[in-house]
């Protein structure tokens, strides 16, 4: 029996571009306590999407917690406007910071949460002298860039890995998991030890409600790891 809290952040990146002011409405009246916005920049990622801008127009619309997570080259350069915008948690890439202790401290002086993220392709040797800094380790389960793609499952391990090397330094913090997460993937996710599932079309699409997919990912992660009560929220 597991008795981590399992949270749910739906992604904006595949909600109605058109109505993303709806769509984050829809999220907090679904009792979901964040949504992940993904910047990218067209140069770390092969894509273009939102900004500080976006962050600052969702800011007045809902109370919800805004987590913004950075797939772009150098964030050390926006991190202020983000802030001023109204982002309540930063997750940057290490393989976009030359200096990421010095952007990690950056990010805890400006008053947020801190987040650190890594590809498919990188080791969690990578980050393990800035584990102490962080509130959250997010593991990329697609290579980043574009929504939709599938779940890579060899990533299972590297989550399995960085959980214990959390429980060997008494850090208590949430594992996230970014990437094809669906009915499917999110129950192995959590059974390798993710507690934070950002989930993108599997939330944010035209079959069902937002509320409806998520009550059926949290039931099938509790029918298959005997999670007892998920719930969507930050402990």
């Amino acid at each position: 029996m597991m008795s981590e809290q399992i949270i749910i952040e739906p992604s904006l990146l595949s909600a109605d571009f058109a109505n993303l002011g709806a769509a984050a409405r829809e999220a907090e009246a679904a009792d979901v306590k964040a949504i992940q916005i993904d910047v990218m920049d067209g140069q770390f990622v092969p894509n273009l999407c939102f900004g500080p801008g976006i962050v600052a127009a969702l800011r007045p619309l809902v109370k919800i917690k805004l987590d913004i997570h950075l797939m772009i080259d150098e964030p050390e350069r926006y991190l202020e406007e983000f802030a001023q915008a109204g982002a309540d948690r930063l997750i940057v890439h290490q393989e976009a910071c030359t200096h990421l202790h010095r952007t990690l401290s950056k990010i805890a002086n400006l008053g947020l949460e801190v987040g650190v993220t890594i590809n498919p392709g990188t080791s969690i040797e990578a980050i393990e002298e800035v584990l102490d800094l962080v509130d959250i380790v997010q593991i990329m389960t697609v290579n980043p860039g574009f929504g939709g793609q599938s779940f890579i499952n060899s990533q299972l391990n590297k989550i399995r890995r960085l959980k214990e090397i959390l429980r060997q330094r008494g850090r208590n913090i949430p594992i996230g998991v970014d990437g094809g997460v669906n009915a499917k993937t999110a129950p192995l996710a959590v059974e390798a030890g993710a507690t934070m599932l950002v989930a993108g079309s599997s939330a944010y699409n035209s079959k069902l409600p937002l509320a409806q997919n998520l009550e059926i990912l949290y039931q099938e992660i509790a029918r298959v790891n005997s999670v007892k009560e998920p719930a969507n929220s930050y402990a």
